[in-house]
């Protein structure tokens, strides 16, 4: 491997020959060794189409020669067609802003076009990384900006993946709609559910949670894209900003829109707090939907078993023939991950200073990081677990008359002192409720059969009622 030797304003360094990237990518790389994380493809790409977007408009506007122009914009779609990616190298831990990010991106286009356009790496002739790919942009509405549609281009992933997982979750509450079982309150018997509705209250959730992320993402369509430096637009043609959303619109087929106040869209990072936020949100429910499948799925012997769930690995290296919630496990671990990536993303926001925050590196890897980790989860939830999922009936009806709960139904009738020594009697004695009101003749047989009507008591009314008023 040769080198070639590049200048910037810090003197000259030099440059693997083979490398896309430039003198002051490689001085970003030998300064921040940290993590040997990558960027995420998300902030690749999504800076890529940023500067894609801003030499259209340079055309546009003739402020850019068409023939770099086009040699721009063919470089960044080779990178977002999938190639050159190897040359974008710059550790998510880095210098404030996203500085070496943006000229990481800056670099590999410039060189790329330049050879397009017949000239070697490392010239930046006719091509140059700051005159022409950054012209009228700065890393300080450029990473901002690339955070905001990045999210958005993410989001139809999970929405689509959280969407296929609420489908699922609805059709197994219709399928096990008849299936009568024991409900469950601080982790003691309460009273009767049906194991559809539990379903049902599943998809429930994840639905409201998925409209609150989307609700969210609603601020994040407002874009500071031409506020240059401090968001005053120093250097920007005026029509640059709504050109270049439009261009951005287009090729990402997004709603995008020029943000009323460039200077505020480049100070807070309030928005992608708020969106992150959602996304936690979404990661509490989603890990509890994982957790009650774990809880309810326990056993095969000694535990619940009332689900059945598919069996996708061996679940032990030495005990054999045991199976492992394995999807819900990794599902926890995600949340888990995605609560932590949203507590450095709030804290980073705060961290903003007069007119810009410095911190968003480490946002957008947080922020880019949750999307992909909760679409994937999502996703392998619903087709490798939520799918497959079986209810075991008999189980369900065995704990189910056996709770001690059921004296609930017969309070209205003989009080709720009654009710509560019946229940504690049940325990006891290892008697049924409905065995111990027969004995003890509490109620007449007829009576106490509509009473003790499990269907009737996981629909709202009062146990018997409903027939006490037809008689």
């Amino acid at each position: 491997m040769t080198d070639r030797v590049e200048r910037d304003p810090l003197g000259a360094l030099p440059v693997p020959s083979h490398a896309l990237y430039g003198v002051q990518t490689e001085r970003a790389r030998r300064n921040f060794a940290i993590s040997g994380l990558m960027p995420q493809p998300a902030f690749v790409e999504a800076v890529v189409q940023i500067k894609r977007a801003a030499a259209l408009t340079h055309r546009d506007t003739g402020r850019l020669d068409a023939r770099l122009a086009d040699a721009i914009v063919q470089a960044a779609d080779e990178i977002l067609g999938g190639a050159h990616r190897e040359h974008f190298i710059v550790d998510p831990y880095q210098a404030g802003a996203g500085t070496s990010h943006n000229m990481n991106v800056n670099e590999v286009l410039a060189n790329r076009a330049n050879e397009l356009l017949g000239a070697e790496r490392g010239t930046y002739v006719p091509v140059h990384p700051n005159d022409h790919v950054n012209m009228a942009q700065s890393t300080n509405d450029v990473i901002p900006t690339a955070i905001r549609v990045g999210a958005l281009d993410m989001l139809r992933a999970l929405t689509e993946a959280t969407e296929g997982l609420i489908a699922g979750l609805t059709a197994k509450s219709v399928a096990f709609d008849d299936v009568l079982k024991s409900g469950r309150t601080h982790l003691q018997d309460a009273m009767p559910i049906r194991l559809g509705q539990e379903f049902a209250a599943w998809a429930h959730a994840l639905r409201r949670d998925l409209a609150r992320v989307q609700q969210a993402a609603h601020w994040l369509r407002d874009l500071g894209i031409g506020g240059s430096a401090v968001g005053t637009g120093v250097n920007v043609e005026p029509s640059y900003p709504a050109r270049l959303v439009r261009h951005l619109s287009e090729a990402l087929q997004l709603e995008l829109r020029e943000g009323d106040d460039r200077i505020a869209l480049m100070q807070s990072m309030g928005d992608v707090a708020a969106f992150s936020a959602s996304l936690r949100v979404l990661a509490i429910d989603l890990s509890k939907v994982a957790s009650d499948l774990r809880l309810l799925a326990s056993g095969p012997r000694t535990g619940l078993d009332e689900l059945v769930l598919p069996a996708v690995q061996p679940g032990s290296s030495i005990m054999p023939g045991k199976i492992n919630p394995s999807i819900p496990e990794m599902v926890n671990q995600v949340c888990l991950q995605v609560f932590g990536n949203d507590t450095t993303v709030s804290m980073a926001a705060e961290q903003g200073q007069l007119e810009l925050n410095v911190m968003m590196p480490v946002i957008a890897h947080n922020l880019f990081l949750s999307l992909q980790l909760l679409t994937n989860a999502i996703r392998a939830l619903d087709e490798r677990c939520v799918r497959g999922i079986e209810a075991n009936r008999e189980m369900c009806r065995y704990w189910l008359e056996r709770s001690a709960a059921l004296a609930t139904a017969l309070a209205p009738r003989l009080g709720y002192a009654r009710a509560a020594a019946l229940s504690k009697q049940s325990v006891e004695e290892g008697v049924l409720i409905r065995e111990l009101a027969t004995r003890e003749q509490l109620l007449p047989p007829a009576e106490l059969d509509r009473v003790l009507d499990l269907r009737r008591m996981t629909e709202i009314g009062v146990p018997g009622a409903e027939d006490d008023a037809r008689d």
